[in-house]
């Protein structure tokens, strides 16, 4: 049973955000506002995110639920082993949101900073280099968290 759930986590997301593009996209060819169709978009990923996490509790029930008891002596020891797990796993939550929120923020910066950059440099080319600082000062963010990231992970 636990095989087929792992199985699910696998194709479900992909089927889902697939679909959910696809739809996204049709909306804007029949004129549905870019807004409209976003909302709809978000709503399909964050049930996503709730049925991928039940899916994966599931999952991890039904592979303990298979597992033969042990003696006490071989359970402390199993108990130590799964708190070093845990907060392994914490670490890894803890660098993909350090990535990805860090990458949010330098897309956020990144995108209202180039256009400002572009039209300063029609305006006025001499200013190419100050703007190209300024833009590059928001892909910095991104990379900051992928150092922090890489110094959560290796340490």
């Amino acid at each position: 049973m636990s095989t087929f759930l792992y199985a699910l986590l696998a194709v479900v997301p992909v089927a889902v955000l697939g679909g959910s593009f696809y739809s996204l996209f049709h909306k804007r060819a029949r004129g549905v506002p870019m807004k409209k169709a976003m909302v709809s978009h978000v709503a399909t990923l964050l049930v996503l995110v709730v049925l991928m996490s039940a899916l994966a509790l599931g999952a991890s029930a039904a592979d303990e639920a298979q597992q033969p008891v042990q003696p006490a002596a071989e359970q402390t020891q199993e108990a130590e082993a799964s708190d070093t797990g845990s907060a392994q796993g914490l670490t890894m939550i803890a660098a993909g949101l350090a990535v990805g929120l860090a990458g949010i923020g330098g897309g956020i910066a990144v995108g209202s900073g180039a256009p400002a950059a572009i039209a300063a440099t029609s305006e006025d080319p001499k200013s190419f280099a100050k703007s190209m600082l300024f833009v590059a000062l928001g892909e910095a963010i991104a990379i900051y968290g992928l150092v922090i990231a890489l110094l959560m992970l290796f340490s």
